[in-house]
C-alpha cells in the first residue's frame, strides 16, 4: 500500500490518525481514504470533536498507553499521525502504562506536570515509536495542505501590514524559543497580545474585547502572525490555519494573517480564501529567509 502524499513511495503496514480537536483528523482520515489507506482513528476521549462513522474507530483516553498499543498490535498499525488539539493533559492517575513504559512512568509524570508543549509531544513520539510504529506528520499524509509563499487571496498586506509582520515575527520568535506558544498580534507595530495554553482562537477573542474595551486603538488594524518553534518537531503540533481563523481575525479587526510557509498548515484552504477576500483581508505565507519574508 502506498502512503497518502508519498506517490510511488511504498510503506508497510496500516495507518493509524490519533484525533485530538478540530477539523485537522477527519480532513486527514478522508485524505487518506482517497489515496487508497484503509486508516484506524482513536479518538482521544473529552478531546476528539468530530464524529468518524464509516472508519475503524475506537475512543480511547489520552494517557491510555496500554489502550493505544493493543489497539495498534491487533490492527498491524505501523504508521502513526497525531493531528487536533488537546486542551488537557491527562493526570497521572489516568496514564495506564504499557509493560515496556512503566519503567518509564515517573520522568512520563513529571514531563506531563512541569515541561512545556514542545517536550510533552517529544515525550509522545517516543513512546508511539518504542510501539513499534513510524509517526509521521499531518503534510505526510496531505502535503498540499502547506502554506506557500506570498498571499493566497486577492488581497496583500501594504506597509503597516508590513511592519506590524515585522514585529509579529519578532514576538512569536521569541515565544516559540520559550516553548509557549505560536502566535502573536501586532497592532501599529506594537505587541498587543502572545497567545499561550488557551490557543490562537482565545488569544483572537481577547484582542477583540480589548478593542471593545478602548485598550486598543480602532485607527490602527494589526495583524496574526503564526511560526513553528525554533525546535518544534514536524511531525506534531504545526501552526494550523483555517475559516474559524479568518472570521477571529475579521471579530478582531485586524487587517490579515501570517504564517510560516512551508511549516504550517492551511485547512479548508479555498473556504479560508474566500472568507478572506469578502471580508479585505489578507491571508499569506512568508519565509524568514527571503528578502522581505517572500512578501
Amino acid at each position: 500500500m502506498v502512503a497518502a502524499g508519498a506517490p510511488g513511495q511504498a510503506r508497510e503496514g496500516r495507518l493509524a490518525i490519533i484525533a485530538g480537536k478540530g477539523f485537522l483528523p477527519a480532513y486527514l482520515a478522508d485524505a487518506a481514504r482517497v489515496a487508497g489507506e484503509d486508516p484506524f482513528i482513536i479518538q482521544l476521549k473529552d478531546e476528539a470533536d468530530h464524529r468518524f462513522d464509516g472508519f475503524d474507530h475506537v475512543s480511547l483516553g489520552v494517557g491510555d498507553l496500554s489502550g493505544i498499543e493493543k489497539s495498534f498490535r491487533e490492527r498491524g498499525i505501523c504508521r502513526v499521525v497525531m493531528s487536533g488539539g488537546v486542551a488537557r493533559r491527562p493526570e497521572w492517575r489516568d496514564i495506564h502504562p504499557t509493560f515496556k513504559t512503566l519503567i518509564k512512568l515517573p520522568s512520563v509524570v513529571r514531563t506531563l506536570l512541569s515541561a512545556g508543549d514542545d517536550a510533552v509531544l517529544q515525550m509522545v513520539i517516543k513512546l508511539i515509536e518504542a510501539m513499534g510504529c513510524e509517526v509521521l506528520g499531518a503534510h505526510d499524509i496531505a502535503p498540499g495542505l502547506l502554506a506557500k509563499v506570498g498571499p493566497l487571496g486577492q488581497v496583500s498586506p501594504g506597509g503597516d501590514d508590513l511592519r506590524d509582520i515585522e514585529r509579529g515575527v519578532e514576538a512569536a520568535s521569541a515565544l516559540g524559543n520559550l516553548d509557549i506558544g505560536q502566535g502573536a498580534v501586532s497592532v501599529g507595530g506594537r505587541v498587543v497580545a502572545l497567545e499561550g495554553v488557551e490557543g490562537t482562537d482565545r488569544m483572537m477573542q481577547r484582542v477583540a474585547e480589548l478593542r471593545a474595551e478602548g485598550r486598543i486603538s480602532t485607527r490602527r488594524k494589526g495583524v496574526l502572525v503564526k511560526l513553528c518553534k525554533l525546535h518544534q518537531d514536524m511531525r506534531a503540533d504545526l501552526p494550523t490555519i483555517g475559516p474559524s481563523t479568518v472570521e477571529h481575525a475579521v471579530a478582531a479587526g485586524l487587517a490579515g494573517i501570517a504564517v510560516e510557509a512551508g511549516r504550517a498548515l492551511v485547512l479548508e484552504e479555498a473556504k479560508l480564501i474566500k472568507a478572506a477576500d469578502a471580508h479585505g483581508i489578507f491571508v499569506c505565507g512568508i519565509d524568514q529567509a527571503l528578502p522581505s519574508r517572500g512578501l
